[in-house]
């Protein structure tokens, strides 16, 4: 395997699967467009808000595109054409009218998709044009809706009311409990599934935890095969509680509400910011009950809340590194100063 650092493993580029949507998957993408291996993106297919719920009302059917678009723009190629298509695609139509605030990939990509009658030859086309090194497909090629059961919203705290639409899951004041998906035995994509079972890595997170992670262990093809598959699985945890979502959340509480939504979900590693963790003992603990190891890193930009894509690269390596000699490998794994930091915890 050729890794960001050199040639380490005479072994083909891995295929790593990250899973997720928005921001979040955004940040992860560019970390593994820096790695040589076989990239797969699944992306949620639940946005209500903004330009993907504008159109989602305009044409009946169609898959938002927002998050696709996002997850395209990431693996765009370097070079300058294609990095001038990916800013195009991202750019918004400023002005007055019915396309402001659109970007320019939404259109097009929801445009492709009614030429070519298929939203994954529509995201493989629009994948050519911009060298993307990796393959983008939806969860599902269905639109699905979000529903949050939420506590905290009435006089009765305990009292708990249905939400529905990502956007008001998202920004509800309430405690967030449960999510699933309508329709909630909706087909996942078939390519998206083959992916996962076929892959050497899969990547849940960072992202908004109910409305871009969770949703895929609620989708049931998607999360017989997260079951099923033979792959490491990796979760990121992201490095602040996300307000509507997970305020107040500690990092271990955040793998809770992952088990509790699917138990059958087996992690092997969990990795977070190694400044984002008060407590890396209760995370450790936490990490442990549910069979995974934990990871350490500085994966955050300085005095920022958003994810270093170069550092984000190097700790997804060393996952594959530690991969690749319990396969067999014989070059040797040096011990970073993050785990030396959780060896100390310990």
């Amino acid at each position: 395997m050729t890794t960001a650092t050199g040639n380490v493993f005479d072994q083909p580029a891995p295929k790593i699967v990250a899973l997720g949507g928005g921001h979040g998957l955004h940040a992860m993408l560019s970390a593994l467009g820096r790695l040589d291996a076989r990239i797969t993106a699944v992306v949620t297919v639940a946005d209500d808000g903004g330009s993907s719920g504008r159109l989602r009302r305009e044409v009946p059917g169609v898959v938002p595109p927002g998050d696709l678009r996002m997850a395209l723009a990431a693996l765009a190629a370097p070079g300058p054409e294609a990095q001038l298509w990916a800013e195009t695609f991202q750019h918004r139509f400023a002005g007055e009218g019915a396309l402001t605030g659109h970007p320019v990939g939404n259109i097009v990509l929801v445009g492709l998709t009614q030429v070519m009658g298929d939203t994954v030859a529509a995201l493989d086309a629009m994948g050519a044009v911009l060298g993307a090194r990796g393959r983008v497909l939806p969860m599902s090629c269905q639109p699905l809706d979000l529903i949050a059961e939420v506590e905290g919203l009435d006089d009765d705290s305990a009292a708990v009311r249905r939400i529905r639409g990502q956007v008001a899951v998202a920004s509800t004041p309430g405690r967030v409990r449960t999510v699933t998906l309508d329709p909630p035995e909706a087909p996942g994509c078939p390519e998206a599934v083959a992916a996962i079972e076929d892959a050497d890595l899969v990547i849940l997170g960072p992202g908004s935890w109910f409305t871009s992670v969770l949703p895929h262990l609620m989708l049931p093809d998607i999360a017989d095969a997260l079951i099923s598959t033979r792959a490491h699985r990796l979760v990121v945890l992201n490095l602040a509680p996300q307000p509507g979502e997970t305020e107040g959340f500690s990092p271990e509480q955040h793998l809770d509400v992952l088990s509790a939504h699917a138990p059958d979900f087996r992690i092997d590693t969990v990795l977070a910011d190694l400044e984002s963790v008060a407590l890396p003992g209760r995370l450790r603990a936490a990490s442990k009950r549910i069979g995974a190891r934990m990871d350490l890193a500085d994966i955050a930009i300085p005095g920022t809340e958003r994810h270093d894509p170069v550092a984000l690269a190097g700790a997804v390596e060393l996952v594959l590194m530690r991969m690749m000699l319990a396969n067999g490998g014989t070059a040797p794994l040096e011990q970073s100063r993050d785990e030396e930091a959780v060896s100390a915890d310990e």
